[in-house]
This record gives structure tokens, sequence and C-alpha cells, in this order.
């Protein structure tokens, strides 16, 4: 099968974030066994989605792992101009949701098999293909804690997001939360009565703003855009009418932190904020709702040359957008983005990705196969 076909199939499972994943799984597992390479299935918690890790080569020989992600976000845009789960070729553009972000890069490992596996490799190519990224990277640490079992630790591992196919070092790290208040209703006319879910969540929403001003006056890292950690209020709901005194408010905060800095403590002062209101009888519900850590490798490190190597470009230091290239490294393991498409396409109606940017991508997989064969 050629990287389009492949990647035609991949585009048919609706594999939305937060959704069961067993087809999709069952579809590269097949492809996979198919060309006779060892294959394991990991269940995650939920009980419906799995992680996929697949083995070319000796495992336990230090070598390289190939990582994506096999969800995509909804595709609910009314500016889409065809099915979204039907991929549609308009000259060199391929239309379909994961096009670009990422099931490009799946369906290039997958169209390398033949020569990945045309002659035993010294080291091995592990494929490592999660669940949930797209809800905060739910599914990769429930894949870390096996790889011990797995393979020897890797050289290092290609996070195969839209790049441009050029290698990247850096990317800030994530952490987001919902809080829930609630308080008691009752008719506008007698607030003395009620207490006001709404009016109780702006202390929360005042913390927020006030933090987010904070973090703009450094700590400063010049390779990101902007060049300081950041914090956003994203969501928020409450209230049923205009003359009801609201007994629940939901709000979602994300914090984005340059490397070095834990992102999830970014968060801190909205929750203490949160948490004074219970002294005033409202209840609080605070739940972290995911969080990935930021990425920082070294420009001369060995996998950012074996990258320019392979791609013929310098790395760039860094982009703005999260990964799970962060987890990799925060457990011991080098980590490198650098997969085809456009980060811009992503996410966004009429996704598509360019033929000859699936092609270039098997073709720095299939050079780093002849790598390996050394």
């Amino acid at each position: 099968m050629t990287v389009i076909d492949i990647l035609k199939d991949l585009i048919a499972f609706p594999s939305v974030v937060g959704t069961p994943n067993g087809a999709i799984v069952d579809g590269i597992r097949g492809i996979l066994e198919g060309a006779g390479v060892r294959v394991r299935v990991l269940p995650g918690p939920e009980g419906d989605r799995y992680n996929l890790f697949a083995t070319i080569g000796p495992a336990m020989v230090p070598g390289y792992v190939l990582s994506g992600h096999m969800d995509v976000v909804p595709a609910t845009e009314p500016e889409w101009t065809s099915d979204p789960f039907r991929m549609r070729a308009d000259g060199d553009r391929l239309f379909g949701r994961g096009t670009s972000d990422m099931k490009g890069f799946i369906a290039a490992a997958l169209a390398a098999l033949p020569a990945l596996t045309a002659a035993p490799l010294a080291r091995p190519i592990h494929l490592a293909f999660t669940y949930d990224e797209e809800a905060g990277c739910q599914g990769a640490p429930h894949l870390l804690p096996h790889l011990p079992d797995l393979c020897a630790p890797p050289l290092g591992v290609i996070v195969g997001e839209p790049s441009g196919l050029r290698a990247v070092r850096a990317h800030k790290g994530k952490a987001a939360a919902r809080l829930t208040v609630r308080g008691r209703s009752g008719h506008s006319s007698r607030p003395d009565q009620g207490l006001n879910a709404i009016h109780a969540m702006a202390d929360a929403l005042t913390a927020a703003v006030a933090q987010a001003d904070r973090l703009t006056q450094g700590p400063l890292d010049s390779v990101f855009e902007p060049p300081y950690s950041s914090l956003q209020v994203g969501t928020i709901q409450g209230g049923l009418a205009v003359n009801i005194i609201p007994d629940a408010c939901t709000a979602e905060f994300e914090a984005r932190a340059i490397a070095g800095i834990d992102p999830v403590t970014l968060l801190e002062p909205v929750r203490e904020a949160a948490e004074r209101l219970e002294e005033r009888g409202f209840a609080v519900d605070w739940t972290q709702t995911g969080a990935y850590p930021a990425l920082f490798l070294a420009a001369r490190s060995p996998l950012a040359r074996l990258l320019e190597e392979l791609t013929g470009q310098e790395p760039l230091a860094a982009v703005s957008y999260g990964t799970e290239a962060g987890l990799y490294q925060t457990a011991g393991i080098d980590a490198i983005i650098c997969g085809p498409g456009d980060i811009a396409r992503a996410h966004r109606p009429n996704e598509h990705i360019l033929v000859e940017e699936l092609n270039a991508c098997q073709s720095m997989i299939e050079a780093l196969g002849q790598r390996c064969r050394l």
C-alpha cells in the first residue's frame, strides 16, 4: 500500500479524542502484523482506549522511537467542504481530519515498513502510537511505564507532530483545570437568601488575570513566542435566567510554561482563591484536566544532530504548541519534534497535507532505517 492509500484508510476511522479507538488500533495492528512486525496493544484505564507499541529489529538493543497519536479533534465546523472522515484529493492536497495532525506521520511510518523490514536492523525502530493526546496527553502516561518491558532504553524519540519536516527542540508545557463553584439558588429579588456562584467565581477570575499579568514580567526565555509563561480563562458557564440567582458556575483555566517551570504550579493562585470560597459557604470542585511538561533538547545533542542530517535543515529552537515529547524527556529519553504537514492547518476546517510532504516524511523514516543498519 502507498502512503496515500494508508492515509485514506486512517482518515476513515473517526478516532475523535475522548471516544473508543479500538477500530483504528485494529487497523494499524493489521498492517503491522501483515508486515511481520511484533505488536503490543496496551489498554488504558478507560477500558475502551488503547496505546499501541511495535518493534522492528532487536527490541533489547537501544534504538529509536517514532511517536504519534491516533486521536483527532472533532470536525464539527460548518466550513468543511467535504466529509472530514473521507479523504479527498485536490491536486497535491489531501483533505481530511487528521491529515496533518497527525495521521500523516503515522501513514508515512507504516508506508516505510517494506523498506524497514527488507533487511535486519542492528538497532531497532519502535512505533509508539497513543490515544487522547488532544485532551492533554492522556494516553502516553499509560504507555511510558511499560517501556522497560518493551524495549531497551531508547536513544531518542521522534514525535511526528506537523513541523514542516523541520526538527524542533523545545516547546512549552501545559496544565489545564476545571473549577466548579456551587452556591444556592433563589429569586433575584432576594439576593440575601441565595449564594450567587457567578459572583463568587469572580474571585477566581480576578486571581487568574492577576497571575497572567505577573507572568509577563518573567522569567523569560527568548526562544519562545511569547517569551514568558501564560495563563488564561478559556471557558465559563453559569446561570439559567437573569432573574434567578445562579447556583453553579464552571470555568476552565489553562497555563503554558516555558522550559524549567512546572505548568501546574502556575495555576496555584487560582486554586487558592477558589478554596477560600468555601469559607463563604460555597462548594468548590477543582479538577486538573490535563498536564504535560515542556520540552528542551540541547542544540548539539546527538538526537538533534541526527535529525539535522536526516532532514538537511538545522532544527528550530522552539514552537508554541505542545506535544508528548516533554513526557518522554521527563522519563529520561531524549525527544525531538519532526513531522510532515503544517500546524497552521491543524484543528481547522479543510485540514490538509501535501503529497510531497508525506513522501518526504516516508523518505526520512527510511533513511533512519538505513542508519540503523550500520
